[in-house]
């Protein structure tokens, strides 16, 4: 029983662990974790918790004279 009571405490307290690999590969794409994109920014690909990883889009730099 004691070692159910230990064992029961142990897990209890212990923090989840962090899953960066989403998190990573939206900094490998230069974009943010947000809960939603703006109106300027595209879906690249998801992080965790829900979020989505959202990317500044470039302007093509095709000017008018």
């Amino acid at each position: 029983m004691r070692t159910f009571l230990f064992l029961f405490v142990v897990l209890f307290f212990l923090t989840p662990a962090k899953n960066a690999f989403f998190d990573e590969k939206c900094d490998e794409l230069k974009g943010a974790c947000k809960k939603h994109c703006e109106k300027n920014e595209e879906l690249t690909s998801f992080c965790q918790k829900s979020l989505k990883c959202c990317r500044t889009i470039q302007t093509c730099g095709n000017t008018i004279d």
